[in-house]
């Protein structure tokens, strides 16, 4: 489970990290080469989810984007110094939790 956890957490500071090293070139200047850093970090975040020990694809991407959400808030917060209101992190919780049910919940 920890493993599992440790994948998420570093899938989704690679996409957001990729991204927003893509953002800061195109949208605020910034030199060529953050984008390209920014690329070969998205394709890292491609190569993560694959080492999940999930057997199916469309279940660890659903999980993915819960996480991603909650990593979003945080980035916005601590990069972009925007302070969350109580209803993104209540809007958070709602995904944790429902990655949580996907992800744990016991199947037969």
């Amino acid at each position: 489970m920890f493993n599992a956890i440790f994948l998420f957490l570093l899938a989704g500071l690679a996409e957001i990290g990729g991204g927003y090293l893509l953002w800061l070139t195109l949208r605020e200047g910034r030199p060529f080469w953050y984008g390209i850093i920014g690329g070969l970090i998205l394709i890292l975040y491609g190569i993560i989810p694959t080492l999940q020990k999930f057997p199916n694809f469309g279940r660890v991407y659903s999980a993915y984007g819960g996480v991603f959400i909650i990593l979003a808030v945080l980035w916005g917060w601590m990069v972009d110094k925007k302070v969350p209101d109580i209803y993104d992190w209540i809007g958070a919780a709602i995904c944790l939790v429902g990655v949580s049910i996907m992800l744990w919940v016991p199947r037969q």
